[in-house]
């Protein structure tokens, strides 16, 4: 390549929430940012996608952090500050009611709602020999820090346990906050059981009516408005490192840009695949790719799941590893409310039919054991406002390695077999229905898994929650590169726009 080549003050890898958040924060102050995405749609993890008409929500059940009007000092009114959004251009509307029910059918029932003495009346009505100890765990995640960039980690588990005796308690709250926000199997590190938690039981759940493209829709426009460039279908394949830093970036179709700062939301052990290391003189690095000499690994999105065992996916060495926990979920759109069919009460359903909630890798396709129920229709909608259809959508642990290798016929009947399981299974939760009931309301419906995940946004093993090490301070071994998003270690949609701000802020802003 000869020629100048286009330099900015930041570049940042993905259009995620993360990526967004933290366009929008540097171009707000004047910086000259391009955001970098590989395929046609932003969102990353939390994005829609269109099929016979419809628009389908991937990733986003409900916004968590939700609280309401005149509420300060909280993750989503920080947010609203920092990025310059009004609270009503989101369009948040509550939850109605969520469970977290376990036993073979769901005997044992939590219920909570975004009034946290729901759920504290629940515990003591349910557990009333644990109420005292799980005033004390309360009192104890309200005073831990949990957004220190310094924090020294600590078992979850150990520490519940230390206020909680009864181990069907200790699972109950724990199956809510690993199913969305856990990267670690059966444990998570205190600060981040905390970020969960706060979010789910102090605050709660919301979401707009027409979904996450509302979101999505809010910020793009930000970051428009505040000068922000962004790259649609060209992602990020090289990052050219020479003396400790990133000189170049190689895009996807071969053209190479400089940037004095890079962020990258894509993953700690994907962002390390993309690098190259380059021991030529500034003038040449990444000029001349063939004759480069670079060290380089290649990076897991180049499987994309299309039939690749996670094993023939060369992974760099990286003190934050793949994550191994993945999902599968069904989406069944229906020809009436879900509350025409008796199931109008709750928003979401967390379940687990088993004596101890395993929270793994499963050894095969799927674990039917525990998963997720959302209702998408099931919030409080102003003005008598409903969705147009209504939605079912199932969620459950998978295997990465039982999806990827699979021929393409035997990837369609598994998906078959699997969808019938999985939305049979969950309805031993629900009210029951007659025979057929389901089926007969049923209009369409879709399924992703692991592959998909993997395809989609180039996350290793489909591990949508990252790599069971976090890295609160976003650092990678390239001293002008640092990481935003799952793998910097805030959870969830609101964790993830902070996340994107507090790495601008804390690597560039602060320090210029």
């Amino acid at each position: 390549m000869s020629g100048a080549r286009i330099h900015y003050d930041a570049v940042i890898i993905g259009a995620g929430m993360s990526g967004l958040a933290a366009g929008i924060r540097l171009a707000h102050f004047g910086r000259r940012v391009c955001i970098f995405e590989r395929h046609n749609a932003v969102g990353g993890l939390n994005s829609f996608y269109s099929q016979g008409g419809r628009k389908f929500d991937v990733g986003l059940h409900a916004l968590t952090n939700y609280v309401r009007p005149g509420v300060k000092g909280t993750p989503l009114t920080k947010l609203l500050r920092q990025l310059r959004i009004d609270r009503d251009e989101f369009a948040l509307c509550e939850q109605r009611q969520s469970r977290v029910a376990f036993g073979p059918r769901g005997g044992v029932s939590l219920r909570f709602t975004n009034d946290f003495a729901v759920l504290e009346s629940e515990v003591a009505q349910t557990f009333p020999a644990q109420i005292d100890g799980f005033r004390r765990l309360v009192a104890a995640i309200r005073a831990h820090d949990d957004v220190s960039l310094d924090a020294r980690p600590a078992s979850a588990r150990e520490v519940v346990r230390a206020h909680l005796g009864d181990p069907l308690l200790e699972d109950m709250l724990f199956c809510p906050v690993m199913y969305y926000g856990g990267a670690q199997e059966h444990d998570m590190e205190f600060g981040q059981f905390v970020i969960m938690f706060k979010a789910l039981f102090f605050e709660g759940f919301a979401r707009p009516l027409d979904g996450v493209r509302v979101i999505l829709r809010v910020l793009l426009d930000k970051y428009r408005q505040a000068g922000g460039e962004r790259r649609m279908k060209c992602g990020v394949k090289k990052i050219i490192a020479r003396a400790g830093r990133a000189a170049a970036l190689v895009l996807d179709d071969g053209t190479e840009v400089t940037a004095g700062h890079v962020i990258s939301s894509i993953g700690a052990p994907e962002t390390e695949g993309l690098i190259a290391e380059c021991g030529m003189p500034n003038a040449e690095c990444g000029t001349r790719n063939a004759e480069c000499g670079t060290k380089e690994t290649q990076a897991p999105a180049a499987a994309e799941g299309f039939g690749i065992p996670q094993a023939a996916i060369r992974i760099p060495h990286s003190a934050q590893p793949p994550g191994r926990l993945s999902y599968v979920e069904t989406i069944s759109v229906l020809d009436r409310e879900p509350a025409a069919l008796g199931w109008g009460d709750d928003t979401i359903v967390f379940f687990n039919d088993s004596p101890r909630f395993t929270y793994a890798q499963p050894g095969g396709q799927v674990d039917l054991r525990s998963g997720v129920i959302c209702f998408p229709n099931n919030f409080a909608y102003p003005g008598g406002r409903r969705l147009p259809e209504g939605w079912f959508r199932c969620t459950c642990l998978a295997n990465y390695d039982g999806w990827a290798g699979l021929p393409e016929d035997a990837y369609r009947a598994a998906k078959t077999r699997w969808f019938a399981a999985i939305t049979r299974n969950a309805q031993r939760f629900l009210p029951p229905l007659p025979p057929g009931a389901l089926e007969a309301a049923t209009l369409a419906s879709d399924m992703f898994t692991p592959r998909t995940i993997t395809r989609y946004t180039g996350r290793a093993a489909g591990a949508i929650y990252g790599s069971p090490v976090k890295n609160r301070q976003g650092r990678t071994r390239l001293e002008n590169l640092y990481l935003c998003g799952t793998d910097q270690g805030f959870l969830g949609i609101v964790g993830a726009m902070l996340s994107g701000i507090s790495m601008a802020n804390y690597h560039i802003l602060q320090k210029s």
